[in-house]
């Protein structure tokens, strides 16, 4: 795990809440794929510290629970919200072994799938702990953008990345798989789900006024990539 979610979650968590990438872009697309949360039960994957988790008990949400790896993140969850979610520690890589079948209504993940090595083995757990006909709606990182990364130049063999970003106003190496778009939609389609929309995003305009370099980037050249997945 980057330090980026340990020693610095903190200054992370203040960052994300309103800069471009994660607050002007990430966020607004999500909540769009994601729609009315009001009485549905929901588990975010890969919380981070509780930007989502924070809307969706806003949204008067059913039985929320919050997972992420990093014990400082969860940390910052059960600071914010206290009892009203349920929040734990814990890598999701080894599965969801404490949560039961069909008790969810909708699994979200924000920018944590390019995290882990096998995304055929999370499609098939999330598809276990929904609901029939529930949704998965999750957020990662472009495999056009992540290809600028590629040592091997091929674009469908899966690569681990190693990376410097100054998110927080310093450098911190941080470390992810990149992955074919064939890879991600198959693993999902092999596991029960159908894909009911699929997006690469629209940035907020007010983030011109930020940085218009960055706005001008998002808006000529996909960065994210933003899935809706159903299962059936």
């Amino acid at each position: 795990m980057s330090e980026l979610y340990s020693k610095h979650a903190v200054k992370y968590d203040q960052v994300i809440q309103a800069n471009i990438y994660n607050a002007m872009y990430d966020f607004p697309t999500m909540k769009t794929l994601i729609g009315e949360v009001k009485g549905k039960d929901i588990i975010d994957l890969g919380c981070g510290s509780g930007v989502y988790a924070n809307y969706f008990v806003q949204q008067q949400a059913g039985q929320v629970t919050c997972i992420d790896y990093s014990a400082e993140m969860i940390e910052l969850v059960k600071n914010k919200l206290g009892n009203r979610v349920n929040a734990y520690t814990h890598n999701v890589a080894e599965g969801l072994p404490f949560v039961a079948d069909q008790s969810a209504d909708l699994v979200v993940s924000a920018l944590m799938i390019h995290y882990l090595e096998d995304l055929a083995a999370l499609c098939q757990e999330v598809h276990r702990v929904l609901k029939q006909d529930g949704e998965f709606v999750f957020s990662t990182h472009h495999p056009f953008a992540d290809f600028e990364c590629s040592h091997s130049g091929n674009y469908f063999e899966r690569e681990f990345i190693r990376e410097t970003w100054d998110t927080v106003g310093e450098p911190v190496e941080v470390v992810f798989y990149r992955r074919s778009l064939a890879e991600i939609t198959q693993a999902l389609t092999a596991h029960g789900f159908v894909i009911t929309a699929l997006s690469e995003g629209d940035v907020l305009e007010e983030a011109k006024a930020i940085c218009e370099k960055t706005y001008q980037y998002l808006t000529t050249k996909p960065n994210f990539l933003f899935i809706q997945a159903t299962k059936c």
